[in-house]
């Protein structure tokens, strides 16, 4: 009898361990870019960083609506992908080279 009892209760202590979601946060921020190619590169380059769960990039507004866990990924983390990738964003600027390397289409009016 203690054995089962024993059993239940480890059994619940490693269901509530286990079985908690992660906490999903949303965020935006701003990242320069023109077309639909930039939308492509920006969010591809966010989604392939870990516990990123969503990256969409509004060509109108000029800012990135992204939910990710915070426990595996943080926003300077994506921002620094998306200036490796030559756009600009709030808090990360592109190196001239990997700017001037973008397509044609792609290069923005730089501050």
């Amino acid at each position: 009898m203690r054995t089962s009892w024993l059993f239940l209760v480890g059994c619940f202590f490693t269901l509530c361990l286990f079985g908690q979601k992660a906490e999903i946060k949303k965020n935006s921020f701003k990242v320069w870019g023109n077309c639909e190619m930039c939308k492509e590169k920006i969010e591809s380059a966010v989604r392939e960083i870990p516990g990123v769960k969503s990256a969409k990039w509004n060509m109108i507004t000029q800012r990135i609506n992204i939910k990710y866990n915070p426990d595996s990924s943080n926003l300077n983390s994506m921002q620094k992908s998306i200036a490796n990738i030559g756009y600009d964003t709030e808090k990360f600027k592109a190196k001239d080279e990997v700017y001037n390397n973008l397509h044609n289409c792609c290069k923005y009016n730089r501050n």
